[in-house]
């Protein structure tokens, strides 16, 4: 900016450009620029790693695992968060929006919640909840969430994607089988309705190749978590 003035015969300080341009929020174009989801909030206490990087769990709403990614679209960017179960694989909660916030994270949280009640599986006192270390997880509003529902937090730590590697493959799949195929994208609103569709698709008809999931008919996380249900129902 400051070459391209001096160009056009504005003489101006390069110091004075660079007040300006960070006055006005502007900044050069960078090629590939990354957009950044984690961002750690050094203000919050954090949960610590109960997780461990251990990715199983003997029954559905044992552990819950959570992310959110982003996507690039023509009206600008839209997030969109996940919840997993441990067990099944099965996504059973996500949301997407214009903001990264709390509301993103905590939205996901409410619909798995309620999609497990509605289900006659509903959570209970113990379920574990891990995240990545970002500000939306660790704000006091999404902990008074999780404390309410009886959900025990787990946080891993910034900048380490093996603390939350299920999720990261989960996010990874919607990537590579939804977003980049389908591109360009309009909006909030196409994003959001693509998604619904492709988490029905991933839960009830896309195959898993997982040990849990090879021994139950049809091999989806939606028929593993049925088919245990069933079975802990007729052993009672």
């Amino acid at each position: 900016m400051w070459r391209q003035l001096h160009r056009e015969g504005i003489p101006a300080a390069r110091c004075t450009v660079a007040r300006l341009m960070r006055d006005l929020g502007l900044e050069g174009a960078r090629r590939g620029k990354k957009i950044c989801t984690t961002v750690r909030d050094d203000g919050q206490e954090r949960a610590a790693d109960l997780l461990r990087r251990d990715f199983t769990a003997s029954s559905p709403n044992e552990r819950w695992v959570a992310g959110f990614t982003y996507v690039a679209t023509w009206s600008g960017v839209v997030y969109v968060a996940f919840v997993v179960d441990v067990f099944s694989r099965a996504i059973v909660g996500w949301s997407a929006a214009t903001s990264k916030r709390a509301m993103l994270v905590l939205d996901a949280l409410d619909m798995a919640l309620w999609r497990r009640d509605r289900a006659g599986t509903p959570a209970e006192p113990g379920l574990l909840h891990h995240s990545d270390a970002g500000s939306q997880d660790t704000s006091s509003a999404f902990t008074a969430h999780l404390l309410d529902a009886g959900i025990d937090a787990s946080i891993g730590t910034v900048g380490d994607a093996l603390d939350n590697a299920l999720t990261e493959s989960r996010i990874g799949l919607y990537k590579t089988e939804l977003i980049k195929p389908s591109k360009p994208w309009h909006g909030l609103a196409d994003v959001e309705l693509a998604t619904a569709e492709w988490t029905d698709w991933f839960n009830n008809q896309r195959l898993h190749v997982l040990e849990q999931l090879t021994n139950v008919a049809g091999g989806t996380p939606a028929s593993a978590g049925r088919i245990l249900s069933a079975t802990r129902r007729t052993t009672v």
